[in-house]
């Protein structure tokens, strides 16, 4: 799965990918989904860099305020891209089978997520991920999914006994989390687990594995870091 913000390799003998590359690949993605990108873009960056000169012009330094003010318009143009990204990413899977599992997959730290560990025949869908915060059961789909979500909790509390479970539905509906705030969702939960029990808790369910799905294919917005206690 592609990702906006490429997950740093850390396994010896492979190379990042270009940040040039991820920067175009992210911006393709984003254009597709605002065509406006680049003439809004190109003003953020010209109105900065005109006011930098234009001040420097009124103190009668403008050259050097050009220099000066150029890499502030940049950061302001990066700054309104990152943002526009972010939701253009999401836009592009939403409503897509799975795609609940692609941001999942796309948590850069602190998460192992197995998708589609429960499915049924309406694709309807249980995804599970396991962090610091204990096991998450996520579902996306209609009202059947509270049904997977049930038995899923009931299998993954025999093979993990007391460890804190929460239970996620995707939708925009009262006491559903949209897929654009499921990372920060995630974030907030409250640390229940030493990286140990952790790591224990993993291997007692890796034998518990999820079924082969197609998972949405595009570029997934940087993912929100768990704030330390």
């Amino acid at each position: 799965m592609a990702n906006i913000f490429k997950r740093k390799n850390k396994v010896a003998g492979e190379t990042k990918e270009p940040r040039f590359k991820t920067i175009r690949e992210a911006y393709s993605v984003t254009k597709s989904v605002k065509p406006w990108i680049g003439a809004a873009l190109a003003a953020i960056f010209l109105v900065v860099w005109v006011i930098g000169i234009s001040l420097g012009a009124l103190w009668g330094h403008p050259v050097y305020a050009a220099f000066v003010s150029l890499p502030m318009a940049i950061l302001a143009a990066l700054f309104f891209f990152t943002r526009v990204a972010g939701r253009a990413a999401y836009s592009s899977i939403e409503g897509q089978m799975g795609a609940g599992a692609s941001v999942l997959m796309a948590i850069r730290k602190g998460w192992t997520t197995t998708p589609a560990v429960a499915v049924n025949r309406n694709q309807e869908m249980v995804h599970r991920s396991i962090g610091r915060a204990g096991i998450v059961l996520v579902g996306e789909g209609g009202s059947g999914v509270r049904g997977l979500l049930l038995d899923e909790k009931k299998k993954v509390e025999r093979f993990a006994p007391g460890v804190p479970v929460h239970e996620v539905i995707m939708g925009d509906e009262n006491g559903q989390v949209p897929l654009r705030k499921l990372q920060r969702h995630l974030a907030k939960l409250p640390k229940k687990l030493s990286a140990a029990q952790m790591r224990e808790v993993r291997n007692r369910l890796k034998a518990v594995g999820g079924l082969s799905m197609p998972i949405p294919k595009g570029p997934m917005p940087k993912n929100v870091k768990v704030p330390k206690r």
